[in-house]
């Protein structure tokens, strides 16, 4: 015997399917195509791969920005991967909740060494 629910859907979770299926590719495409812009600054570099040439394609203002922004890039697909991963395997709530709020405290600690990093504060 079945039982109707008329014509609303029951969900369980937290609704988070499209959102975050989306998230995961777009930040994955903004890492890469990052990747890609060092690496051909790297290769079409002059001079040996050393500190001055790191620095050099990093000094520029707007370059600091673009890194800080594919930065933010990553912690959020590490968040939503790593979020993931804690709600798929691990079932006490307790747990869950407390690893959750560690990976976001690391997290936002990570992003603020990248500014420490990028604008040697």
């Amino acid at each position: 015997m079945s039982v109707n629910f008329g014509t609303k859907r029951i969900v369980v979770g937290a609704h988070y399917g499209l959102r975050d299926w989306l998230a995961q590719r777009v930040t994955a495409v903004l890492m890469a195509l990052f990747t890609l812009l060092v690496l051909v600054q790297l290769i079409f570099g002059k001079g040996p791969i050393g500190y001055n040439q790191w620095a050099g394609i990093f000094s520029p203002q707007w370059m600091k920005v673009l890194t800080f922004a594919v930065i933010i890039a990553l912690l959020l697909h590490v968040w939503v991967g790593v979020r993931d991963i804690w709600m798929d395997y691990i079932k006490p709530v307790w747990l869950r909740l407390s690893l959750q709020v560690v990976t976001i405290v690391w997290l936002v600690a990570c992003a603020g060494w990248a500014i420490q990093v990028l604008w040697r504060l």
